[in-house]
C-alpha cells in the first residue's frame, strides 16, 4: 500500500478569492460589520438559487433549526414532531427546544432518509409536523409523502443542510415543505465559515422569523399591518423597542454574508464535481461487500457514502485502522454520529423505545463511514480508497 496522505473531510471551503473579497471590504474607512445590506443582497440571491420567495440569514444552520421550529410553536402549538434518528443534534434539539415531543421513526436504506411508510404510520392526532433530513446529499421525498401530508393538513419542514441542490422531480429539496433550513458550515457545499439560511414562501412565517431572528423586535417586520398593529395596541411603548415574541439573537454578520455571496457564484460547479466523483466512488464499490444502491438522479453528495452490507465488527475495525493509517478523515455512523437514539441527551426522551425497531439505523449506527468527497480530489485517491475498501476482506 502506498504511503499516507492528507485526506480531510473538506478542502480548501474558503478560497483565496472567498478571502480577498472580505480583506477589500474591510479595508474601507468604515465598513458595516453587523447584519445590514450584504445580508439581505445575500438572502436574495440565495431566493434566486433555490427558487423560493423570502429567506432569513442566521448565525448557523442550528441556529435555522431553532428558529424555524420556535417559529413553528407560535403557529400550531404544542404537539408532537416526526423526526429521525440518523441527523444532527441540532434537529431533535430544536424540537425540544421549541416544546414539541419528538416522535422517532426508522430511515430507508437507499435514501437514508425516514421511510415513507414509518412517517405515515406514526402520524396520531397530536402530529403538528414532519421534521425531514436530507442525509448527505440524497432526497428523502416521495410523491407518496407530499400528498399525504397534504390530505391530512401536517406540516413539512425540511433540513437541507447537508443536501445543498439535491433534487426531486427537478426541482430543488427546500421548495416542498412549510419551510427549509440550510448550513454553511466549513464541511459544506459551501461556507460562509459558519453561517444559516431559513427559506420559506409564507409571508406570514417569514415575518415571524424576521422578528424573531432579532429579539422580536417588531421593526424587523416588513409587513406595515403587522407594525400598525403594535402601534395601536400598545402606545405606551417606544415603536423602536416593541418586542413582539421572547426572541433571539441569530443574527448573522456582514462579513459572513460577503463570503456567501462569492461562494455562490461557484456553488452549482461544485456541485457537478461532487455528483462526478460521486458516482465514480461508488461505480469502483464491490457491490457484494458495500451498498452500492444509491439514487443518483438529483443527488448532491459533499461526502463518499461508506455502507457494509452485512455486521461484521472485525471488517469494520479494520476499515478504520487502515483509513487512519492512510490519513483518511472519515466519521462513523454517517450523519450526526449514527443513531441519535444513542446519544445521553436522548435517553430519557426514548426510555419507551426499543433499539431493536430501528434496525436500518442501527446498521447504519455501527457500519457506515463518510470520507470527504470535494472539487480538486484526484481519482487516483479514489482508486487508492476502493483498494483499502476491498484489501480488508482478504487480510
Amino acid at each position: 500500500m502506498n504511503k499516507a496522505f492528507h485526506w480531510p473531510l473538506m478542502h480548501e471551503a474558503i478560497t483565496r478569492e472567498d478571502r480577498e473579497v472580505l480583506i477589500d471590504y474591510l479595508k474601507q474607512e468604515n465598513p458595516r460589520l453587523t447584519n445590514g445590506p450584504k445580508v439581505e443582497e445575500f438572502e436574495l440571491v440565495w431566493n434566486q438559487w433555490l427558487g423560493t420567495k423570502y429567506s432569513l440569514m442566521v448565525n448557523s444552520g442550528a441556529s435555522a433549526n431553532d428558529l424555524t421550529m420556535l417559529a413553528l410553536r407560535e403557529r400550531v402549538g404544542s404537539g408532537e414532531i416526526i423526526v429521525p434518528p440518523l441527523t444532527w443534534v441540532s434537529d431533535i434539539a430544536s424540537v425540544l427546544h421549541a416544546g414539541f415531543t419528538p416522535k422517532f421513526v426508522d430511515i430507508n436504506p437507499v435514501t437514508l432518509g425516514m421511510d415513507t411508510n414509518a412517517i405515515l404510520k406514526a402520524v396520531t392526532s397530536k402530529t403538528k409536523a414532519v421534521f425531514l433530513t436530507h442525509i448527505l446529499g440524497f432526497n428523502a421525498i416521495t410523491e407518496e409523502l407530499i400528498a399525504e401530508l397534504k390530505r391530512l393538513n401536517i406540516i413539512l419542514i425540511e433540513d437541507v443542510c447537508e443536501s445543498h441542490g439535491t433534487e426531486h422531480q427537478n426541482k430543488k429539496v427546500g421548495n416542498f415543505g412549510l419551510a427549509s433550513n440550510f448550513s454553511f458550515y466549513f464541511a459544506h457545499h459551501m461556507s460562509t465559515i459558519e453561517g444559516g439560511m431559513i427559506s420559506t414562501d409564507d409571508p406570514d412565517f417569514y415575518e415571524t422569523l424576521r422578528m424573531m431572528r432579532s429579539h422580536g423586535l417588531v421593526r424587523e417586520s416588513r409587513n406595515p399591518k403587522t407594525v400598525e398593529y403594535y402601534k395601536s395596541n400598545y402606545p405606551s411603548l417606544n415603536q423602536d423597542f416593541v418586542f413582539s415574541f421572547a426572541g433571539h439573537n441569530m443574527r448573522s454578520t456582514e462579513l459572513n454574508a460577503i463570503i456567501g455571496l462569492s461562494q455562490i457564484k461557484r456553488l452549482n460547479k461544485t456541485i457537478e464535481v461532487r455528483k462526478s466523483n460521486f458516482e465514480y466512488f461508488v461505480k469502483g464499490l464491490n457491490a457484494e461487500h458495500y451498498q452500492t444502491d444509491f439514487p443518483m438522479l438529483g443527488n448532491s453528495n459533499y461526502a463518499f457514502t461508506i455502507i457494509l452490507n452485512q455486521p461484521n465488527m472485525l471488517i469494520r475495525d479494520r476499515v478504520e485502522n487502515e483509513l487512519i493509517k492512510m490519513g483518511i478523515e472519515f466519521r462513523r455512523g454517517l450523519a450526526g454520529g449514527g443513531n441519535q437514539l444513542r446519544q445521553p441527551y436522548a435517553r430519557n426522551l426514548v426510555q419507551d423505545l426499543d433499539l431493536n425497531d430501528f434496525p436500518v439505523v442501527e446498521h447504519i449506527h455501527h457500519y457506515s463511514w463518510y470520507v470527504g468527497n470535494y472539487p480538486g480530489l484526484e481519482l487516483e485517491k479514489i482508486d487508492l480508497l476502493h483498494q483499502i475498501l476491498e484489501e480488508v476482506f482478504y487480510v
